[in-house]
């Protein structure tokens, strides 16, 4: 396979046509190479159009989520940034490309485990792999941030992300429950107003240790 020419494909078949359209993501989908993510058994799907299996019943997003989500952060050079879920570090080292700091947080410490080795075998220093649960958020960083990427689905987005994010700041998350999720893009705007805007129909996985709503009985 040549691995250059299966790269500019999955960008101009698969990510351009999706809406990706910003050319420092484009150029940096060249830079970061997607095939040292991937686990040894898997490389081959690297540049498919498909999840692909992680240690512990998880998976690397599509290519084309995964670049509609780092457009849609939107990340700046000053910026502070949260990952929750890392997975194998891929979507980390895309965003600390952009950004000037990335706190990701992983709660199965295998994962952690990979995520770290995978970015330490990259050389990337700008990333901070937290082991623990941040399914409410992440206290023991920053105390807000300027953005925050959710890489599993939750039913509903908690309380506690929206006082983490800095006014002007943006949380990317999958809210909903399957069949109907969303990818959406939740700003603030002022102390107490948030806009969503909504960018695409999907189904994620859900994030581990993610709160369930009520559901009462009458």
């Amino acid at each position: 396979m040549n691995i250059e020419q299966a790269r500019f494909n999955m960008i101009e078949q698969q990510i351009r046509p999706w809406n990706v359209l910003e050319q420092d993501v484009l150029d940096l989908l060249m830079v970061v190479k997607r095939e040292d993510f991937v686990p040894a058994a898997y490389k081959g799907l690297a540049f498919m159009d498909t999840e692909i299996p992680l240690p512990g019943g998880e998976n690397m997003l599509q290519p084309k989520v995964e670049a509609r989500v780092l457009q849609a952060a939107a990340v700046k050079k000053h910026e502070h940034v949260l990952e929750i879920g890392t997975g194998s570090g891929y979507m980390a080292a895309l965003l600390a490309h952009k950004a000037r700091h990335v706190t990701s947080v992983e709660i199965d410490p295998a994962i952690r485990s990979l995520a770290q080795q995978n970015l330490s075998a990259y050389g990337i220093t700008n990333v901070d792999v937290q082991l623990g649960n941040g399914a409410q958020g992440w206290t023991a960083g920053e105390a807000e941030y300027d953005v925050i990427v959710i890489s599993g689905s939750l039913p509903f987005l908690p309380e506690s992300f929206l006082s983490q994010i800095k006014i002007g700041g943006r949380i990317v998350a999958f809210i909903g429950q399957a069949p109907a999720m969303s990818a959406q893009v939740i700003t603030r705007t002022a102390e107490r107003v948030y806009d969503t805007l909504n960018l695409f129909e999907t189904v994620i996985k859900p994030l581990h240790a993610a709160t369930q709503p009520s559901h009462f009985t009458f």
